[in-house]
């Protein structure tokens, strides 16, 4: 096991991204659980506690913004896309202010923080807004090469980061191409398209499928928006199948921003794992995985099922 997505985002903000005079980072009374905290221990007089205000924190963000900052704002994802979504609509998006959200423990695999805290609805809803970026990294070293990336980049970012640890995938020499697919194995009998955490288990199918004579090709899209639509083409036309993997809600997200594309341009079976239009319940990351049909055995069963 490797390292949380927040604890990479921590850690980058300490070590690397601190060194910009024009980073400012706001959090919303969650630094330690966001790690976010790591970037005042560098420079004090550019952290600001918002408290448990996230509208209040993103409108700052938002001002910050239009002062020639680049703010970074951080909370739990349940909260920066859910509470403040207004506030991220008409103050950020909508006059394309450079603002960063690094929202943590999105996904089922918060765990026993329950329904309630599991963000499973914040790819929808950041994707559907214009001038926002969305970004989903598989690892600590895509998470960190992210952020890297985000604050060079002009323009709204929202970066869906996790509690849990998860499997590192890339090496210390890997580096983020904005707005690109990254394929990890190659296959011609399916195309395992995946983001986040899934990835990972996304590679795991992959060997499975294999030993039974099934050839995947397992694709890492961690820039849901915008979207890599000619590598999903690609392997869509290679494969003559597609399956879906994402933590996150299959309604509006990874798995319909690929079947929007494929219907386009080349209409191709397809079959989403993800959650099924449901809430999700207190239990360990694992267990609820299981419960939900995120497992790396789901996406053997969804890709074998075409």
């Amino acid at each position: 096991m490797g390292t949380a997505t927040r604890a990479a985002y921590g850690n980058i903000l300490k070590t690397e991204i601190y060194k910009n005079p024009k980073v400012v980072v706001l959090e919303a009374d969650l630094g330690a659980a966001t790690k976010s905290n790591n970037f005042k221990t560098v420079a004090p007089e550019r952290y600001f506690d918002m408290g448990i205000s996230e509208q209040d924190l993103m409108g700052t963000a938002a001002g910050f913004a239009a002062a020639g900052r680049i703010p970074i704002a951080s909370t739990f994802a349940v909260f920066a896309t859910g509470r403040a979504f207004e506030i991220i609509r008409n103050s950020i998006c909508y006059p394309n202010l450079n603002v960063k959200i690094c929202a943590t423990h999105a996904g089922l695999t918060v765990g026993e923080d329950g329904g309630t805290h599991q963000a499973i609805e914040d790819i929808s809803l950041m994707r559907t807004l214009p001038n926002m970026t969305v970004i989903n990294p598989a690892d600590a070293k895509e998470a960190e090469e992210a952020v890297k990336a985000a604050v060079e980049y002009v323009g709204p970012v929202y970066i869906r980061l996790g509690r849990a640890a998860v499997d590192d995938i890339h090496g210390d020499d890997y580096k983020f191409q904005w707005g690109k697919g990254e394929v990890l194995r190659d296959g011609s009998d399916v195309a395992i398209i995946a983001t986040g955490i899934m990835v990972g288990k996304a590679l795991e199918a992959a060997e499975t499928l294999a030993k039974e004579g099934i050839q995947a090709t397992v694709v890492n899209i961690h820039t849901i928006k915008p979207l890599d639509e000619q590598l999903i083409i690609d392997v869509a036309r290679k494969t003559g199948k597609v399956v879906t993997a994402e933590e996150a809600t299959v309604m509006s997200g990874l798995g319909s921003a690929v079947a929007e594309t494929l219907a386009r341009n080349c209409p191709t079976k397809q079959a989403f794992v993800g959650i099924q239009d449901t809430f999700g319940e207190s239990g360990s990351p694992a267990d609820l995985l299981k419960k939900y049909g995120l497992t790396a055995d789901d996406i053997v069963k969804a890709a074998k099922s075409l």
